[in-house]
C-alpha cells in the first residue's frame, strides 16, 4: 500500500492498493476511486462495537474498499478545512487514543475499539466525550485534523492544558483529565468555557488549531433569526 496526501485547504489522502489490499472508513468517507475497487458495508466488529462507535461520534457502519487489481486508487477527504495526518501503528506498540471525529480511514490490520476514560469527570465534561477510541494494530491510520496539527512530545510529569475540543489524540501513556477554570470572572467573561483538558506526560500529543464546534457555533450566532 502506498499513499499520498493531496491538497492544502481541504486535503485528501489518495491510497494506491494492490490486488487483495483494502482500506476501511466510516460510511460516506470515500471521495473518489478508480476502477477495480470493490465496496462492502457492514457493522465492522459486530453490533456491540458498532454501537460503541456510534457513541464515540462515528458512523455505526463501516465501508471496506478492496482492490481487485493492482495499482487501484481510492481517496478519503476531510470534511472541513484542515489536515490529514498519518500514523504507522506498527511503530506504536501501545496504539493511539483518538477523539471522536478524528478517524478518517485505516488499513484492515488496524483495530478500533471504544475506550472509557479513567475519570468520570473527563468523560462528562470533556470536549472529547465520555467515549474515546483506541486504535491498535500493524497498519496505517489516517486522522482528520481541523485547522493545523500541532505535535507535542511531553516529558514525564510535563503538563499541557488544552481548550476543550482541540485534542486530536494521544499515546496511552498520557494521563488525561478535565480541570475547571478558576475564578468566576474567568468563567463568565473569559470566553473559554468552564473546562480545560489537562494532559500529563510522558508521551506524544496531537492537538488541532481549530475547534470546528466553536467555529460552527459562531457562524450560527451570526445568522439572522426570525
Amino acid at each position: 500500500m502506498k499513499y499520498e496526501i493531496l491538497g492544502n485547504t481541504v486535503p485528501a489522502v489518495e491510497v494506491t492498493l494492490n490486488r487483495g489490499e483494502s482500506m476501511y472508513t466510516q460510511r460516506g468517507g470515500m471521495a473518489w476511486q478508480t476502477d477495480g475497487i470493490k465496496m462492502t458495508t457492514n457493522a465492522r466488529g459486530g453490533v456491540m462495537k458498532s454501537l460503541g462507535r456510534m457513541f464515540a461520534g462515528e458512523s455505526m457502519f463501516m465501508s471496506t474498499y478492496t482492490a481487485e487489481r493492482d495499482e487501484a486508487k481510492i481517496a478519503f477527504a476531510t470534511t472541513v478545512p484542515g489536515a490529514v495526518m498519518s500514523l504507522n501503528l506498527a511503530e506504536m506498540p501501545q496504539g493511539f487514543i483518538i477523539q471522536k471525529g478524528a478517524f478518517l480511514a485505516a488499513q484492515q490490520d488496524v483495530e478500533l475499539q471504544v475506550k472509557f476514560t479513567k475519570k468520570f469527570s473527563a468523560g462528562l465534561f470533556g470536549g472529547e466525550g465520555f467515549i474515546l477510541q483506541h486504535a491498535s494494530g500493524n497498519g496505517m491510520l489516517f486522522l482528520e485534523v481541523d485547522g493545523d496539527p500541532i505535535v507535542r512530545n511531553l516529558q514525564p510529569g510535563e503538563v499541557l492544558k488544552v481548550d476543550t475540543g482541540n485534542v486530536v489524540g494521544f499515546e496511552p501513556s498520557i494521563s488525561y483529565e478535565i480541570e475547571t477554570v478558576k475564578g468566576l470572572g474567568n468563567i463568565f467573561l473569559g470566553g473559554e468555557g468552564l473546562f480545560l483538558t489537562k494532559l500529563t506526560g510522558p508521551g506524544k500529543v496531537i492537538i488541532q488549531s481549530q475547534n470546528f464546534g466553536d467555529f460552527a457555533g459562531r457562524i450560527l450566532g451570526m445568522m439572522p433569526h426570525k
